[in-house]
């Protein structure tokens, strides 16, 4: 076989590979949580140079109690059965009122966002009574409760209700109709739609009211406490105000921080674990 009949081979263009991409480094949790202390730490000894030298520029910082006024007053309280009273009598107050408005919250959210008559009948009242402060219930709370316990419990009730129930709503009008359509086509039922469709799609806008819902709650307990109530942590530092004692003041608004800072981190890790199923991005807790 000569040259001229052998057939012509067309040169291959060689292919360019993509390079790999660089791994994305995840910063450090440690430095994270360094960075976070070292900012509390620097806010804390900020306040104690400007109440110690008793600076005043525009803000009167000569006029408030310094750090270490606060730690001693907070010492002497924790060695005090009031102090724990007041604690224990919040938190069964704001678990009462919130782990109520939870579970009602999350059935009516469900039922205003999958029933067209629940919508027509009650959707007007909750849109209604929605913009209504839950502090501004505190008169109708004496006048409908038997007792102060119960009309504190009722009043964290409602602030909590209506932001679980939103977003609930917002939750089960935002799932793929498709969803509902498979589970129909393979032969289910309307509970199989709610308990394999719809309570797994919304858990994480129902974790996201939830979040908002205990932070409300909490403003609204102390509120109501400071309002109408005989024990509690608000109504001690109301009281602590009262007397001119304003390290004790300050001691009742850390340990409302804290217990909030707590009670909310409570919500966020239930959330995580319940939703663990969902692809994670972000900041590093």
């Amino acid at each position: 076989m000569t040259s001229a009949t052998l057939p012509a081979v067309k040169s291959v263009e060689p292919v360019a590979v993509p390079a790999a991409r660089p791994a994305v480094r995840r910063p450090s949790p440690w430095r994270s949580r360094i960075v976070r202390l070292a900012s509390v730490a620097v806010a804390i000894g900020l306040w104690q140079f400007l109440t110690t030298h008793n600076v005043r520029a525009w803000l009167r910082f000569d006029t408030l109690p310094t750090v270490t006024e606060i730690v001693s007053n907070f010492g002497k309280q924790l060695g005090t059965g009031t102090y724990w009273l007041d604690l224990a009598q919040s938190l069964v107050r704001i678990l009462s009122g919130f782990g109520l408005a939870a579970v009602v919250g999350v059935a009516a959210g469900i039922a205003l966002g999958r029933s067209r008559w629940f919508a027509d009948i009650l959707g007007p009242l909750t849109e209604l009574a929605r913009p209504i402060p839950a502090i501004a219930l505190v008169p109708v709370a004496i006048l409908l409760f038997p007792s102060d316990e119960s009309g504190i419990v009722f009043i964290t009730f409602a602030a909590a209700f209506f932001p679980i129930m939103v977003s609930t709503r917002h939750a089960v009008r935002a799932l793929p109709t498709i969803w509902e359509d498979a589970v129909r086509t393979l032969g289910g039922g309307r509970l199989d739609t709610l308990v394999r469709v719809i309570i797994p799609g919304i858990l994480p806008g129902v974790f996201s009211g939830l979040s908002v819902g205990i932070g409300v709650a909490w403003i609204c307990v102390i509120s109501a406490e400071m309002i109408s109530g005989r024990l509690g942590v608000g109504y001690r530092t109301w009281q602590a105000y009262t007397i001119v004692d304003y390290p004790g003041v300050f001691v009742g608004m850390i340990t409302i921080g804290v217990l909030g800072f707590l009670t909310s981190g409570a919500v966020e890790l239930l959330g995580r674990r319940v939703t663990r199923w969902l692809p994670r991005e972000g900041l590093s807790r």
